[in-house]
């Protein structure tokens, strides 16, 4: 296991009563632990986020690059990957 740091957060009362309730409902055994998968899905939506904006750099670069990749197609492709990651955060806020 990695090395622990311990970090001091300040929150609203109504977050840390929602931390409090997740451990004394048993889903989580400390609210240190509710908090680490806060983070871990943050990282993981930091990911997403850096990888569809290089997506759109490069199919931007593509289009300027000439013909062979036209505006229209890759405006449509803009248009999917907006739609998917709005269906995507959708799904997410409903899970929660």
């Amino acid at each position: 296991m990695s090395k622990l740091e311990r970090i001091t957060v300040t929150m609203p009362a109504e977050m840390a009563a929602r931390l409090r309730a997740a451990v004394e409902r048993g889903e989580y055994a400390t609210t240190s632990e509710v908090v680490r998968e806060a983070l871990r899905d943050w990282g993981e939506y930091q990911e997403r986020r850096a990888e569809a904006v290089e997506r759109l750099r490069q199919m931007v670069e593509a289009a300027d690059a000439g013909p062979s990749y036209p505006a229209e197609e890759v405006f449509a492709e803009i248009r999917q990957l907006v739609a998917e990651r709005v269906a995507t955060y959708r799904a997410e806020d409903n899970a929660v």
